[in-house]
């Protein structure tokens, strides 16, 4: 890991850490800690990912946050075809620690789940491909409510990942936590390759009780040059 990612990462969580320190003490008095604040953000590593997560976790507990990690040129690379096109080259993971990650994050106790622009159609070649690379989001798949179909939001979900058929990101998270048993996310933390779909997300929960971290992951633009 180089030096300049190191320093980086720990500017980062310092400021994070500084913005909250004037009621830190006050926390501790009261309830608990003041709501999150909406964020945007760029990075090409997922650890940063994963430490503001633990970070974020300290203060808030688990329950409060849904990660959202998108497949297309985030979690898997479209360069050799999608997991749903025709053809011999199988996509291949955009960061070669990906699953460790993403495995470290479930590992908080925190929801987790992943999300695509293809149909409900491809789900089982999404699925067999992101288990291929050691990915599961069946254990920390965020809840539907009893007895209600993927249908009734007009999006696919399965073992955890929610598929969109191309339409608005945002709409379809939000149709998710609209039928669950469990109580809204105070804060979700999407990552995603494509700006557009982090702004329909914003969009989504601008004014809801949510606040959301939206990281565009620039993986891809770093290996294209």
């Amino acid at each position: 890991m180089s030096t300049h990612y190191l320093r980086t990462l720990g500017l980062t969580l310092s400021m994070l850490v500084m913005a909250g320190c004037s009621s830190t003490q006050q926390v501790k008095e009261d309830a608990g800690p003041p709501p999150p604040r909406n964020l945007l953000g760029t990075t090409d590593e997922l650890q940063l990912v994963t430490e503001l997560l633990t970070t974020l976790i300290s203060d808030y507990g688990s329950e409060p946050i849904l990660v959202v990690l998108a497949v297309d040129d985030t979690l898997l690379a479209n360069d050799d075809g999608g997991p749903c096109d025709s053809g011999t080259n199988m996509p291949q993971l955009v960061q070669p620690d990906t699953a460790t990650q993403v495995q470290r994050m479930q590992s908080t106790g925190a929801k987790v789940i992943a999300l695509s622009a293809y149909g409900p159609a491809c789900s089982r070649e999404i699925i067999g491909e992101l288990q291929h690379h050691g990915i599961s989001f069946k254990q920390s798949a965020w809840p539907q409510e009893t007895g209600t179909e993927a249908a009734v939001f007009h999006f696919g979900y399965e073992d955890g990942v929610v598929l969109t058929d191309g339409k608005d990101k945002g709409l379809a998270l939000k149709a998710l936590l609209d039928n669950s048993d469990i109580p809204q996310p105070g804060l979700i933390i999407m990552v995603d390759y494509k700006q557009k779909d982090l702004s329909e997300v914003m969009k989504a929960f601008a004014y809801s009780g949510t606040k959301v971290h939206a990281w565009r992951y620039t993986r891809v633009d770093t290996a294209m040059n």
